[in-house]
């Protein structure tokens, strides 16, 4: 890999942790309103320490290990940086099932989102889809059905990965879904939860949601040490948004809309990958600058229509 795919890859993978991990700050940000100065404070230095090194640096090794067996700790760090062939094949040869999984669960994520998910809408067909919410356990169920058929003709671990996806992809929901409820206990003043329980409850928040972002990595780069620096760049990005206020941070009404189209390009390079379709390396950091760039600036050509109304 050359120094400029290597570049673009953590820039790709930056950008894509930044906005999957929007909600989170959102969350974060109403949730430190509620909280002492003092602990406003550790959260938002100390708490990117656990962020970045506990979260999003230790899943992705975590990840790689567990699904090559035949390969240390140690060198599923550093097999990307040390060019150990044993190693590196290992990962290869374990990778189809975790990108099918991976697969699996942007798939689920994008269906999820845009059949239930409160959203603003920003294509047309968002809006006749949401009316069919309905049909959203269907449709995945039929989805889930119909790839691990495929997958089955090739072999039952890629079938194993499919499934362990989807199961994923309800463990992760159900965990946000009580994020959401205990939010709104907080901020409604029925939690009687310490600044400290605070602290531990967005940390929590922090991990759940890190999840999207670790996951999608494997859709640019099976390189751990670039994904550590990637996802660990967009946390610090997600902490700095914390910072930066929730009133600001939702003036761009459309980025959600961009990430959940980046979830779903992503999700379809990972099922490509694990079928073993090659798909080149520069596609998914690109796609996720151009589905991105468009939502950012129809973001900003909304809120400088929405500033000459009231004006």
């Amino acid at each position: 890999m050359d120094v400029a795919s290597a570049i673009l890859i953590v820039l790709g993978l930056a950008l894509f942790e930044s906005i999957t991990s929007i909600d989170n700050a959102i969350i974060n940000a109403e949730a430190l309103q509620t909280m002492q100065p003092k602990a406003r404070r550790w959260f938002l230095t100390w708490g990117i320490l656990i962020a970045v090194f506990l979260v999003r640096g230790v899943l992705p090794w975590l990840i790689v290990w567990i699904m090559a067996p035949g390969i240390g700790p140690w060198e599923a760090l550093t097999a990307s940086l040390t060019g150990d062939p044993a190693a590196l094949k290992a990962i290869q040869a374990s990778s189809p099932v975790l990108l099918m999984g991976g697969g699996v669960f942007f798939i689920f994520l994008f269906c999820h989102w845009i059949f239930l998910a409160p959203k603003k809408i920003g294509l047309p067909v968002e809006r006749l889809i949401a009316r069919q919410g309905a049909w959203f356990y269907a449709v995945v169920s039929v989805v889930l059905t119909v790839i691990v058929w495929f997958t089955l003709k090739e072999t039952p671990m890629l079938a194993f990965g499919a499934v362990v996806g989807s199961t994923a992809f309800f463990i992760v929901h159900g965990f946000k879904r009580y994020a959401e409820e205990q939010e709104e206990r907080i901020l409604s003043g029925d939690s009687h939860m310490s600044d400290i329980g605070k602290v531990l409850y967005l940390e929590v928040i922090d991990l759940t949601f890190s999840i999207d972002g670790v996951v999608g990595a494997f859709a640019f780069t099976l390189s751990v040490p670039l994904i550590l620096i990637g996802n660990g760049i967009g946390a610090v990005v997600v902490r700095q948004l914390t910072f930066y206020g929730v009133d600001r941070i939702k003036k761009y009404v459309y980025l959600k809309n961009g990430a959940m189209y980046s979830v779903f390009v992503l999700g379809c390079v990972m099922l490509a990958h694990g079928f073993g379709n090659h798909v080149d390396e520069w596609v998914t950091p690109l796609a996720t600058f151009l589905i991105v760039g468009y939502f950012f600036l129809k973001s900003l050509w909304q809120a400088r229509k929405s500033c000459s109304r009231l004006g």
